[in-house]
């Protein structure tokens, strides 16, 4: 592309701590996509933000940029049949240990009269990622063409799928270079990562689910809550209202961790054969949110009222299985599960080497173990073992002795099982301690609202 002004006096300037306008920030994400920007001139950009920041103005110029870096999904305007008659709803977590809320939200949120075009990730680190999980499912394609994508989503009501080339093509090039540049943590760039794949999908409303906590991905309390007001302000901002909740990740969410055993943790949610626990709670609540934006429910009694009946009446399950059908999946996958996902041939308990109760949990390091373990990538090329994983993790305050274990662990080897055993022991604190001695954190810590302008 011709820029107006040359790139590097662009980069110069946010070198030297000076605001970019829109249009200038536009030039260089579109120089990003096309590739008229070089490796050395896209890492300079990137570390000058890293190092200056961004205002509010420019977070959101960056953010609008990256979701108009390729298509923008469009879901109204394509004549008769083809226009979605309901809202266009979606949720992101920027991620953590047993974490599967997409795999039950998704459905629920269609069995409620939603559409949630979802596009995932894969797992980053020590947190899972849900097109991971979904690939434990044989057949499942996380890459239908778009007409596919387009069909699934009216009919079943959700499409849980990878991004594709044509969606913010900038982003994938620009997290590239981050990655090798040490500038991933910048507070910019992250909100506009996060929020130009998902602003692309023309969504009417999203909510955030960001976490904080021992297995959070940003390092501190106020960094989490910095994270979750900014993507909240910078997404209104452009245009999709958007709801932020700050959750807890001082251990996982589910009591389980892995591809495989977090894909059966949903399907007994929509099941109902779980009713209560800290998965639900969060889901649920993210859930009501994006009803009343979507206008779904006039209130949060009366979203919360919809959601449980449509997960009670099997309406939430059966949007799954029409979802993993339709990707290629087995149609009786809710049936048969055991039939179709993976199973580890190692299955032992781990046991504290006390008894007592669970006083600390190092969540990140619970999930590293579940990487070593096979469930996760140390680089980009590892394949994955859906079947490993642990599961019956003990929550913080529950009680362990020689019955009642850590964990029980999931492993393709004696070897592999008795390190991930060891990694456990090191993560998990357990004291002889009375029940009320144990402060267990809040679950939901807040919410942040913020209407389009």
């Amino acid at each position: 592309m011709a820029f107006r002004a040359l790139p590097q006096e662009l980069i110069r300037a946010k070198r030297d701590g000076q605001a970019l306008s829109p249009g200038e920030i536009g030039e260089l994400v579109a120089g990003i996509a096309d590739g008229s920007l070089s490796d050395a001139q896209v890492g300079a950009l990137a570390m000058a933000i890293y190092l200056n920041g961004m205002n509010a103005a420019e977070t959101v110029a960056l953010t609008e940029a990256v979701r108009d870096s390729g298509e923008v999904l469009a879901w109204r305007g394509l004549g008769p049949g083809l226009d979605l008659p309901g809202p266009v709803l979606d949720k992101h977590s920027t991620g953590g240990v047993g974490d599967l809320v997409s795999l039950v939200l998704g459905p629920w949120i269609a069995a409620c009269g939603g559409y949630v075009p979802m596009v995932s990730g894969r797992g980053l680190g020590h947190t899972g990622g849900t097109l991971d999980k979904l690939e434990a499912i044989p057949g499942y394609d996380i890459a239908p063409s778009r007409e596919r994508f387009r069909k699934l989503v009216r009919e079943a009501g959700v499409a849980i799928v990878g991004q594709t080339a044509e969606l913010a093509p900038a982003d994938r090039r620009l997290y590239a270079i981050r990655d090798v540049t040490a500038t991933v943590e910048s507070l910019p760039l992250i909100v506009s990562s996060i929020l130009g794949k998902k602003l692309a999908c023309g969504l009417d409303a999203l909510v955030m689910d960001v976490k904080s906590g021992s297995g959070a991905f940003m390092p501190t309390p106020e960094k989490s809550r910095e994270l979750a007001a900014t993507i909240a302000e910078a997404a209104s901002r452009a245009g999709t209202p958007t709801t932020a909740l700050l959750t807890d990740m001082s251990q996982p969410l589910a009591p389980c961790a892995g591809n495989a055993v977090e894909v059966r943790e949903a399907i007994a949610l929509l099941a109902g054969d779980k009713r209560d626990g800290r998965l639900l709670e969060v889901t649920r609540t993210l859930a009501a949110e994006l009803l009343l934006a979507g206008r779904l429910a006039s209130d949060h009694e009366g979203a919360l009222a919809l959601l449980d009946e449509r997960l009670a009446s099997g309406a939430a399950a059966e949007r799954f299985a029409r979802m993993v059908a339709g990707l290629g999946g087995p149609a009786d996958l809710l049936e048969r599960h055991d039939r179709y996902l993976p199973r580890a041939p190692i299955v032992r308990p781990v046991h504290a080497e006390r008894s007592g109760r669970v006083t600390r949990m190092d969540t990140r390091a619970v999930g590293l173990a579940v990487v070593e373990l096979g469930g996760g990538r140390r680089v980009p090329s590892d394949v994955i073992d859906h079947a490993v994983g642990l599961t019956s993790i003990a929550a913080l305050g529950e009680p362990v002795d020689g019955e009642r274990p850590l964990a029980w662990v999931h492993a393709a080897s004696e070897a592999d099982a008795e390190r991930a055993a060891s990694q456990l022991r090191a993560a998990i604190e357990v004291n002889d301690v009375a029940t009320g001695d144990v402060t267990l954190p809040t679950l939901i810590q807040d919410v942040i609202r913020r209407e389009a302008p």
